[in-house]
C-alpha cells in the first residue's frame, strides 16, 4: 500500500485576499489537493495572525473572507482537512512542549526577527524595542502547525524555507530527547513551487497590501474593472507595439489564460493595441475565470453559519489526529496520568518478578534452604541450610532489599555474603567470563524496581 504524501499549507487571516494570493498560493493549492496521492490539510493560521494585528475586527474579517475564498475557490472540504488553528487546542500545548527543547540561539536566527532588531538598531532604537514573544518565538508555533500532524511537504516562499528547516531541528532535538528509539515526528520538506505565478501590483512591485497595489479577488465587477483601469503602463500610444515581456498587464493576463489567449493577446500588443483596450481584455478575461467563483464566495459571506459548520467539521477531522498524538508526546515528556503511572509500575514490578525468583524448599534433615532462579530458569544461587523458615525468610529479604552485594569470586563460582557470613553459593561455571555475566544477572535480578 503507497503513503500518501501529507500536505500542510496555513494562510494568515490579516488581511482581504487578493489576485495574486490566488495565483500564487491558493489556485495551486487547490488543484494539489485534488492528487489521490495527497493527503492535504488547510487551516487559517489565526493565531499567528495576533502575532501581525491587534485589530479584532480585522481578524475576525479576514478569517471569514479567507474561509470563503478557499471553498469558493474549489476547496473540497470531503477531500482534505480544512480547520482553523485556534480550533486545534493541541496546537499551543505542543508549541510549549517544543519551546522547551527549542534552542535560544535557533530562534535568534530567524529572518523576521533579525530584520526587526536591524530596523530598531538602524533607527537608535532599543534593539528589542516593539519586538514580542509572539515575532521571536513565531518559528516555534510554525513547528508545531507543521509537527502536529506530521506533514512531509510544506508549500512555501523562498522567504519561509528557515521556518522548515527550523521545525526539522526542534522535532529532531524532541525525537532524540524523548525518542528512547522512536521517531515521534516526521522530519518535513519545503516544497517551493518555481513555476508558480508571482505577479505585479498595479504599480509594478509585487503584488501585496504592504505596498497598497492589489487587485481584490472577489469584490464587485465594477470594483475590478476600476483597479484594472489603475494598472502602470508606458506612455506607447495605441497604434504603437508594445513589449508584452516588460508590461505588468501581459503578466497579469497570462497567469489567468489559456496559450492560445495569451499567444493571441502578446500578437495583438506587438501589433499596438491600446492600452485602454489591453486593460479591457483583462477585465473580461478576469471577470469569465472568476464570476462563478465570486458568485459563490457572496455567497458563503453572507452564511457565516455555514462556515462555521464547515471549520468546526474539519477540526474534528483534525483532531481526530492531534488528540491522540499528544497524549502520546504527554507521556514521553512525563506528563502521565498517575493512575496510569501506578499501573504501569504495578505491571512492572509483576514482570521484574517473573523474571527472577526465590524458591524456598525444606530437606530431609528438616533445615530450610532457597534457590534464586533467573527469567530463564537457571540456578543462580543455592543458599546454605538453615535452622527454620523464618530466617531463611529474613535472609532472603536482606538480600531484596538493594543493600550493595558482597559477592566474592572462587575459581568458577561465587558466594554470596552477609554480615561476614556466607548464606549462598553458586553452581560452576565453565569459565570465568561466563560466572562473572551470572554475577552481572545477579545483580540485575535483585536490584529492586523503581516506583
Amino acid at each position: 500500500m503507497t503513503t500518501r504524501t501529507r500536505i500542510l499549507t496555513g494562510i494568515t487571516t490579516t488581511g482581504t485576499p487578493h489576485l495574486g494570493n490566488y495565483a500564487g498560493a491558493i489556485r495551486p493549492a487547490i488543484i494539489a489537493s485534488r492528487d489521490s496521492n495527497a493527503d492535504s490539510f488547510y487551516f487559517l493560521a489565526d493565531y499567528h495572525a495576533l502575532i501581525k494585528c491587534d485589530d479584532p475586527l480585522r481578524i475576525q474579517r479576514s478569517r471569514l473572507e479567507i474561509a470563503a475564498t478557499w471553498l469558493a475557490g474549489g476547496l473540497d472540504v470531503d477531500r482534505v482537512t480544512f480547520y482553523r488553528q485556534s480550533d486545534i487546542p493541541e496546537i499551543p500545548e505542543l508549541t510549549w512542549l517544543l519551546t522547551c527543547v527549542a534552542a535560544k540561539g535557533l530562534l535568534n536566527r530567524a529572518h523576521a526577527y533579525k530584520a526587526s532588531v536591524d530596523k530598531n538598531v538602524e533607527t537608535g532604537e532599543d534593539p528589542d524595542a516593539g519586538i514580542t514573544m509572539g515575532l521571536y518565538s513565531y518559528p516555534v508555533l510554525m513547528a508545531a502547525d507543521i509537527l502536529m500532524f506530521n506533514a512531509h511537504k510544506v508549500p512555501v516562499g523562498r522567504d519561509q524555507i528557515q521556518h522548515v528547516e527550523m521545525a526539522r531541528d526542534i522535532g529532531q532535538r524532541f525525537n532524540h530527547l524523548f525518542g528512547q528509539g522512536k521517531e515521534f515526528f516526521t522530519m518535513p520538506e519545503a516544497l517551493i513551487e518555481e513555476s508558480v505565478a508571482t505577479l505585479p501590483g498595479l504599480d509594478g512591485r509585487k503584488m501585496s497590501k504592504s505596498y497598497d497595489n492589489t487587485i481584490p479577488l472577489f469584490s464587485s465587477a465594477k470594483e475590478m474593472k476600476d483597479a484594472i483601469s489603475r494598472i502602470v503602463t508606458d506612455s506607447r500610444a495605441p497604434g504603437e507595439a508594445k513589449d508584452p515581456d516588460n508590461s505588468h498587464l501581459f503578466t497579469l493576463f497570462q497567469a489567468f489564460a489559456s496559450a492560445a489567449q495569451a499567444d493571441e493577446f502578446r500578437s495583438e500588443l506587438l501589433q499596438g493595441l491600446g492600452w485602454g483596450e489591453a486593460k479591457s481584455r483583462l477585465f473580461q478575461l478576469l471577470d469569465s475565470d472568476l464570476g462563478e467563483s465570486r458568485e459563490r464566495y457572496h455567497q458563503l459571506i453572507e452564511r457565516p453559519a455555514d462556515l462555521e459548520d464547515i471549520l468546526q467539521h474539519g477540526a474534528k477531522k483534525a483532531r481526530a489526529v492531534a488528540t491522540p498524538f499528544l497524549n502520546e508526546l504527554r507521556e514521553a515528556v512525563g506528563l502521565r496520568s498517575f493512575v496510569a503511572q501506578t499501573q504501569v509500575a504495578a505491571t512492572t514490578k509483576k514482570k521484574a518478578a517473573k523474571t527472577a525468583r526465590f524458591v524456598s524448599f525444606r530437606e530431609d534433615d528438616g533445615s530450610f534452604r532457597f534457590r534464586l532462579l533467573s527469567a530463564d530458569g537457571e540456578q543462580l544461587l543455592l543458599s546454605r541450610n538453615f535452622a527454620d523458615g523464618k530466617t531463611a525468610g529474613q535472609v532472603t529479604k536482606q538480600l531484596q532489599a538493594g543493600q550493595v552485594l558482597d559477592v566474592r569470586s572462587e575459581d568458577l563460582s561465587f558466594s554470596v555474603w552477609l554480615e561476614g557470613e556466607c548464606v549462598a553459593d553458586s553452581p560452576s561455571f565453565a569459565d570465568g567470563t561466563a560466572r562473572d555475566a551470572a554475577i552481572e544477572a545477579l545483580r540485575i535480578a535483585l536490584t529492586p524496581v523503581q516506583e
